[in-house]
Parts: C-alpha cells; structure tokens; sequence
C-alpha cells in the first residue's frame, strides 16, 4: 500500500512485483484480497485505493484527532505567532505528528499528522524524553549517528529543558531549522506530548524564541489543565 501516492494513484501488478520482490501469483492473490475487502480498486491503468479505505479513514481520524478546545489552541498559536505548530507524542525511537497548524507566511516548517521523525535529536524530543526510562534513552541513542554514547548528549538536553521548562533547537535536524517545545503533562504529571513552534532559523532570534517559549508554555499549561485527551496518551 506504500506505493500509491498523490504523485502516483494507481500501480500495476508489474510495478508491486518488482518493489516487493515477490512472485507474480503471490502479488496477485494478496491484490485479489485486497480488493475483495475494498482495499484496492481495479481500474485500466492498474489498482488505486479502495472505497474501504475511505471508511477506514473516516474512523482514524474520528479515533485520533484532539478535542476541538486543544485544536482551536493549537490555530490560534499559529496565528498569533505565525509559525507552525506541531504537537508530538512518543512511540517506540519516534515522536509522532499528532497534529498541526501551518504558518500562515509563506516561508514556512511543514510536517505532516502521523510522520515519524527521529526522537534522538530537536527541540520536541528534548521534552518528550523527559519520562524516558534508562532503557528507552539507550534505544533512542543507539538509532542516533553517534551510537550508545549519545545517551550523556540526550541526558544533558533532558536535564536542560527540565531547567528551562522549555526547549530549543537551531539546524539539528535540517539546515536553516529551528524550533521551541515545551510540555504537556498528563494527570500524573508527567510529559505525554510536546507542543512546539517552528520555522526558519532567521526568525528564531533570542529575544523570539524567548518570546516564542512564554507563549508555548502558557497554552500548554491550558491544555494540561483541562486533561490532555489522546488514545497516545492513555497507553502511557
């Protein structure tokens, strides 16, 4: 299914063949399930997403998206501080987009709900690792360039922000990149999401992100107070 995308709608058996590396008959028995249950549609230029899909769309998004109270927060920080708001959460060695609002300028950061980017460095992971145990810091390590002995950089990234009650990063993850997290506590107190704003390094000037961090922190605050409400959430 990773193969259709907005650039190509539709592949043939050939094309799944070849990227799968599995048999002819085998593709073609897993497509002809497929398509039985919806999955997939058959069309002259070859198998696009299924009506079933559609349903299935409709229930993920009704599962997972924030209550209409955090979503509205999360629009009127873009608006107000014009740069992208994201709001991650952890899973496994990733953090996860649970949700955004892109920047209203055109020059602008944009990630999408549901892509996984590395926990191991930015300014959203020095926050979601906060109530990581010893075991998960060494995993996220072990996925960094810099191997095992990373976990003292994380440690001092951790420590820092917990200090701060906030987060920063410049160029870690892309060139010309920076971005502002803070937390999102859960009833128990700990951090089970990390809301943050970012953009292009031009605009994260001291004085704005020192700016960018107040903000961040007070609708944060807003939303840990009313009880952050996220299927993500309840399993930690």
């Amino acid at each position: 299914m990773g193969l259709l995308t907005e650039e190509r709608p539709s592949v043939t058996l050939r094309e799944i063949t070849e990227a799968t590396g599995l048999a002819k008959t085998t593709v073609l028995r897993i497509v002809q399930t497929l398509e039985q249950n919806g999955m997939l549609w058959a069309t002259d230029g070859g198998y696009m997403a299924g009506p079933g899909l559609w349903r299935w769309a409709h229930l993920a998004r009704f599962s997972w998206e924030l209550p209409p109270e955090t979503r509205k927060v999360i629009r009127d920080l873009a608006a107000e501080l014009r740069e992208t708001v994201n709001l991650y959460m952890v899973r496994g060695v990733h953090r996860v987009v649970v949700a955004q609002q892109e920047s209203p300028q055109p020059l602008r950061h944009v990630v999408h709900v549901g892509d996984e980017l590395p926990l191991w460095m930015g300014a959203a992971s020095k926050i979601l690792l906060q109530s990581a145990s010893e075991d998960q810091l060494a995993r996220v390590a072990a996925t960094s360039p810099y191997g095992p002995s990373h976990v003292r950089r994380l440690q001092e990234w951790i420590d820092e922000a917990s200090h701060n009650g906030w987060a920063v990063s410049h160029g870690e993850r892309d060139q010309g990149l920076s971005a502002v997290a803070v937390p999102i506590r859960g009833r128990s107190g700990s951090v089970v999401a990390a809301l943050s704003l970012s953009g292009p390094s031009v605009r994260f000037t001291d004085e704005a992100v020192t700016r960018f961090a107040g903000e961040l922190t007070r609708a944060a605050q807003h939303v840990s107070e009313r009880g952050f409400d996220h299927p993500y959430a309840a399993a930690m």
